[in-house]
């Protein structure tokens, strides 16, 4: 006999074939499935069932013959209920139980609960709460849900495997007594809908039956269906409508969201937002302006809409004040509706939070905290107010949950773990429980009388605080990827052990005699870059970076391709890597560790005396690296006057010429070693600068070079990398402080702002420049992956390069896989595929690969930030020495050079009176007390952790000096071994 399981909740179809050669198809259910499975030898006849009707179906084979199917389907007498109440049946589990109350005030007996299907499909979210359990969800219900909605689907089976929920499937389509079949003339629906009522009829009888029952313990079918709940009704069965087990629940639909929330006041706070066709006439007519909505870290009562323009005439409206932002969320697609000339404002100077549960109403303090920034016309933007909501863009959010002070309260504010997103009003019995946990919770809807968003619990994740917990919460807001690599994706992997094949070395070039070797940071294992340089006979020289062959392991389309692709970058957090691909890959097989043949795709070149590119080839091929260095290793070699090895032969021809190809590139105009030369002075204290930046220069041209090759080949659709040029507004706050020193600094391009940066010097305060860089990155654009065919301007500003790519780290970046691809078709090493050709496809891949890059950054910045956390709670209070990196108008930034820090110290405090602040906005400087503070002006502070917000921690920073008068003193100086103490890189 043989058998395929179709799903593990609806039914087991068993194959047989007759005596005659007819197919029979036996539909025998679930239980009847698992005896099967647990009795393999077990004859059919054996089995408890009877024969309700059989059905027979021709079917013409691929032969051009006939079969004929028999359909069989089998009832039985032996199904359990599943109640540990019940006595009757022959239980094999229980899962509903005895003490079947639930926390509601649905009713005062304990009872089961038995869904229809449209319950199941609308009021999911309501089966999700961990108060609901001890509910019946019959087989009819699981196929219904399972054909209508794949997501429902899923999220009930996740229900149904969660053995603390306490579900139950009865396979009701398989029980004697409770399978029915459809009457002349009845729809499926109502056909269903029949089967449910009989069912729920069943298990009332049944369970009354049963002696040791206790008979208060009663079976509530839930419908929203009048007809269907009337007709259950006459047949004497108990039957609530599902919105009466609202007000006990935590979450809710958002079309009931008022039925739930239990509006304390009637007053309107936000305006009403315009109904779609409004919005689309509103656009199309001008009238209107569609953008991202972005809401402002610093200030919650500012935003921003990026509205998307053609060519350079995109703008940001800015949004301020609630009224104006009318209840729209982060990341939401809004319409905004830009207000007239004379009601522009200028973004807010003011450092401000939401720092607690307020009523539903906006304070007078708030606004006037607004109303009092500059008000300069050079100052002002387009300013608008948003009038509707175009898509949401709203997920689960992760944060703790602020306990009302009102005793036996069950309404409570949510605070989420990103500032930007606003607090969430929840009802929940379970406050107790979840008080110092970390959570999820998903927005239902905002009501316009409400000041915050309503919402409901969706799952804990943790202890706050709890490392894990904390990393946990960082991968979720930040949307990364972290599962395990699933099955599919790991039967894709080659099997062990692997070894390069004749066919491999068949198609492509056999370099395993020359020197290569790899140049890495300490404890690098995911090796992706390799080079080599030696001479040639008519006295020039040949380079080659060799780059792990990634796509000869992963194929396009298959499994592991989907989830690399999907992941977009392996994401680097503090004592974590989180693999695009599986590590038998990354830190294995394509990793071009040294003494062992490798596959590689290698950009060689043929190099002059001056740098001078002569030839360019492109090559699958097969190496050996003859060593694994690190950057302090290949230094060493390269100035050993002893070492005259090969491979320190290399090394020195590499240097050489990256330091004509670096100077060159510096002359053309490149900004990166320009803006990131302060980075590079930290990095120098890990790594010598010269062979780190020998190795830059090389990848660099490398990119260069294969970004013209793929481009050349195909122009429609080759994957590029751009950065573009900074609007000239962008430039405003590193003029400003060029200024306040009496220099200027000049933007007009790239080699302008270089050549700047480079003059703009200070007698005597030698981290004036490294100050004014720091200020220049901030007002670069990010680089962004696009699609060639889709888009005119590939110019990269930052390298000064007019065409760029990724072709280097495959290992880490799903970008340079599809390099690699369109390389390989280009020279003919590999064939082509649809996708690969189709540009909207590429673009929106593009798109993809832009918005895992991003959070991947921010992910590790958060990771960093927490960490920092960390060295600071065990160190305790350090005074430290720092400059004024910005000027707000109640708040200076401070950086802390020794730690790389940044910290706000705020000269406002809600327990005192607040000193006198003058805040000018065009220096721009702040005033306290008599005393003037400026952009990169040196201060003393004392650095601690503030755990006062276990949610949101945070470095606080409290000014030593200089002392102004009026303005608290921070805590002492810590003991020397204290403030010894230096953070752990």
């Amino acid at each position: 006999m043989h058998a395929s399981v179709v799903d593990e909740h609806l039914h087991c179809v068993y194959h047989t074939p007759a005596r005659n050669g007819d197919v029979i198809i036996l539909d025998v259910g679930l239980h009847t499935a698992i005896q099967m499975k647990k009795k393999k030898k077990m004859a059919l006849k054996s089995l408890t069932q009877i024969m309700l009707k059989s059905k027979t179906f021709v079917k013409k084979t691929r032969s051009g013959g006939i079969m004929k199917i028999v359909r069989e389907h089998y009832l039985r007498d032996d199904i359990w209920c599943g109640s540990e109440v019940c006595t009757e049946c022959k239980q094999e589990e229980t899962v509903l139980q005895k003490d079947a109350c639930i926390e509601s005030n649905l009713c005062s007996f304990p009872h089961y609960l038995l869904p229809d299907t449209n319950i199941v499909l609308s009021q999911i979210d309501i089966l999700e709460d961990p108060l609901i359990k001890n509910v019946i969800i019959l087989q009819t219900v699981l196929q219904e849900v399972r054909h209508r909605s794949a997501p429902i689907y899923k999220r009930l089976k996740d229900i149904l495997h969660d053995k603390e929920k306490h579900f139950y499937t009865f396979t009701n389509e398989h029980h004697r007594e409770t399978y029915i079949e459809r009457e002349q003339g009845e729809s499926a629906n109502d056909r269903n809908d029949r089967a449910i009522r009989i069912s729920t009829k069943w298990y009332s009888d049944h369970l009354n039956n049963t002696p040791t029952t206790d008979k208060r313990l009663k079976v509530v079918l839930l419908t929203n269906d009048r007809g269907n709940k009337e007709k259950a009704e006459e047949s004497g069965l108990l039957t609530y409508r599902c919105k009466k087990l609202q007000p006990s629940v935590t979450s809710v639909p958002q079309d009931e969201t008022a039925v739930l929330n239990e509006i304390t006041s009637s007053k309107v706070l936000f305006p009403e937002h315009l109904p779609l066709s409004r919005i689309q006439s509103g656009i199309k007519s001008g009238t209107f302006q569609q953008g991202t909505f972005r809401a402002s870290r610093d200030n919650y009562l500012e935003a921003t809409v990026f509205v998307h323009g053609e060519g350079d005439d995109s703008t940001e409206v800015l949004i301020q004040g609630l009224q104006n932002l009318n209840r729209a969320v982060h990341q939401d697609l809004v319409a905004v509706e830009i207000l007239p000339l004379n009601q522009w404002v200028a973004p807010s100077s003011v450092v401000l939070q939401d720092e607690g549960p307020k009523e539903d109403d906006v304070t007078e303090e708030e606004e006037a905290e607004l109303k009092s920034g500059p008000s300069g016309a050079a100052s002002r933007k387009p300013t608008g107010r948003v009038v509707g909501i175009i898509k949401r863009n709203w997920r689960p959010f992760c944060g703790m949950l602020f306990l009302s002070q009102i005793k036996e309260a069950t309404r409570h504010l949510f605070t989420p773990a990103d500032r930007r997103i606003p607090r969430i009003r929840i009802e929940t019995r379970q406050a107790a429980t979840l008080a110092g946990q970390r959570i999820m919770v998903a927005v239902d809807g905002w009501p316009k009388h409400s000041r915050y968003p309503n919402g409901h619990f969706v799952r804990s994740l943790g202890s706050a605080g709890d490392k894990e917990t904390e990393t946990e919460v960082l991968l979720l807001e930040h949307d990364v990827p972290h599962q395990d690599f699933s099955q599919a994706v790991l039967s894709f992997l080659p099997k062990m052990p692997w070894n390069i094949t004749e066919e491999d070395m068949a198609v492509r070039e056999d370099l395993r005699n020359l020197t290569v070797c790899s140049v890495d940071p300490p404890g690098c294992t995911d090796i992706d870059d390799a080079l080599h340089c030696r001479d040639l006979p008519n006295g020039n020289q040949e380079v080659g970076v060799h780059i792990a062959d990634v796509s000869h392991f992963i194929r396009p389309g298959n499994a592991m391709d989907l989830e690399a692709a999907n992941r977009g970058t392996t994401v680097y957090l503090t004592g974590r890597r989180i693999d695009m691909v599986p590590e038998l890959l990354s830190s294995n097989l394509c990793s071009l560790r040294s003494s062992v043949e490798r596959l590689a795709f290698s950009c060689i070149w043929e190099i002059n005396d001056k740098a001078e590119i002569v030839k360019t080839r492109f090559t699958k091929s097969v190496i050996n690296s003859k060593a694994s260095l690190t950057y302090a290793e290949a230094q060493m070699r390269i100035d050993d006057a002893n070492m005259n090895d090969d491979t320190t032969k290399s090394l020195r021809g590499l240097n050489r010429l990256a330091k004509i190809l670096k100077k060159r590139r510096i002359e053309k105009g490149d900004l990166m070693f320009t803006l990131y030369r302060w980075v590079q002075i930290q990095i120098t204290l890990l790594f010598p600068r010269e062979t780190n930046s020998m190795v830059e220069e090389f990848m660099l041209l490398a990119n260069i070079s294969v970004a013209q090759k793929i481009y050349d080949e195909f122009s429609e659709c080759a994957l590029l990398r751009k950065h573009p040029a900074p609007p000239p507004s962008n430039y405003d706050i590193l003029n400003k402080a060029a200024k306040s020193k009496d220099m200027v600094i000049h933007t007009d391009s790239a080699k302008a702002l270089a050549d700047s940066l480079d003059a703009a010097q200070v007698d005597g305060f030698p981290y004036f420049n490294t100050l004014l860089r720091i200020l220049a990155t901030r007002c670069m654009m990010q680089a962004v992956y696009f699609c060639s065919g889709m888009d005119s301007d590939f110019h990269h500003y930052g390298l000064a390069s007019p065409i760029y790519t990724h072709f280097t780290s495959p290992i880490r970046r799903y970008s340079d896989i599809i390099v690699h691809r369109l390389l390989a078709v280009a020279i003919g090493a590999d064939s082509t595929y649809p996708d690969l050709m189709d540009k909207h496809k590429q673009s929106a891949l593009c798109n993809n690969l832009n918005y895992r890059h991003k959070m991947a950054q921010y992910a590790q910045r958060a990771s960093v930030a927490y960490h920092t956390q960390l060295f600071f709670k065990s160190r305790g209070i350090l005074n430290e020495e720092g400059f004024i990196l910005f000027v707000r108008k109640n708040a200076i930034i401070v950086l802390i050079p020794k730690f790389g820090l940044e910290g706000t110290v705020f000269f406002e405090n809600k327990d005192k009176p607040s000193p006198k602040l003058i805040f000018n906005e065009e220096a721009p400087s702040l005033t306290v007390e008599g005393h003037s503070f400026n952009m990169f002006d040196k201060v003393k502070v004392t650095i601690s952790l503030d755990a006062s917000n276990v949610q949101h921690q945070k470095i606080r920073m409290s000014l030593v000096e200089p002392v102004i008068s009026g303005v608290s003193v921070a805590p002492s100086e810590p003991e020397p071994e204290v403030k010894r103490a230096k953070l752990d890189r």
